[in-house]
C-alpha cells in the first residue's frame, strides 16, 4: 500500500487520485485558515515553488479549535488572496477519530510517534512522502516549513 492508492475530493469538488502524483515527492499538511500557524502557508508555498519535483498537498481540517469553519470556496479564496497559494488543496477532511479520512489513518500508522502518539496533535502537522508513495517522516505543527528543506532535498535526490 502507498498513498497512491487513495482518491480524494479536490477543493473544487472534483475527484483526484493520488496516483496522479506518482514520481513526485509530497508534503501533506492538514491546514486551517484561522490558526496561529496559518502563516505557515507562505513557507509551504515557497517550498512548493522552489523545489521542482515537490508537491505540497493541503488538507483543510476543522477538528482543532474550529479553526477552519469556512466552505471550500471560502478556504480556496482565502489561501489564494492571503498567501498566493498555488499548491493543490482538497475538500475539508477529518484527520482524527472515527471519521478520519483513510489517507490520514494510513499516514498516522506509517509514521507513529507524533506529539499525540499516532493521532494528529494540531493544524499544520506535516508528512513527507517519497516518490514511491511511502511516508518518510512526520513533522510537528510547530516545525516551520523551511526546517524541512534538507529532508525534502534528500528525498528529491533519492
Amino acid at each position: 500500500m502507498s498513498i497512491h492508492d487513495f482518491t480524494l475530493t479536490a477543493i473544487d469538488g472534483t475527484e483526484c487520485s493520488l496516483k496522479d502524483y506518482a514520481g513526485k515527492v509530497l508534503l501533506i499538511v492538514n491546514t486551517a485558515s484561522a490558526c496561529g500557524m496559518t502563516p505557515q502557508y507562505a513557507g509551504l508555498e515557497k517550498l512548493h515553488e522552489t523545489h521542482p519535483g515537490l508537491v505540497v498537498l493541503g488538507f483543510p481540517c476543522n477538528q482543532f479549535g474550529g479553526q477552519e469553519p469556512g466552505t471550500e470556496k471560502e478556504i480556496a479564496l482565502f489561501c489564494e488572496t492571503q498567501f498566493a497559494v498555488t499548491f493543490p488543496l482538497f475538500a475539508k477532511i477529518e484527520v482524527n477519530g472515527e471519521g478520519a479520512h483513510p489517507l490520514y489513518a494510513y499516514l498516522k500508522t506509517e509514521t507513529p510517534g507524533g506529539e499525540q502518539g499516532t493521532e494528529i496533535g494540531w493544524n499544520f502537522t506535516k508528512f513527507l512522502v517519497g516518490r514511491d508513495g511511502k511516508p518518510i517522516a512526520r513533522y510537528s505543527p510547530r516545525t516551520p516549513p523551511a526546517d524541512i528543506e534538507a529532508d525534502i532535498t534528500s528525498a528529491l535526490a533519492a
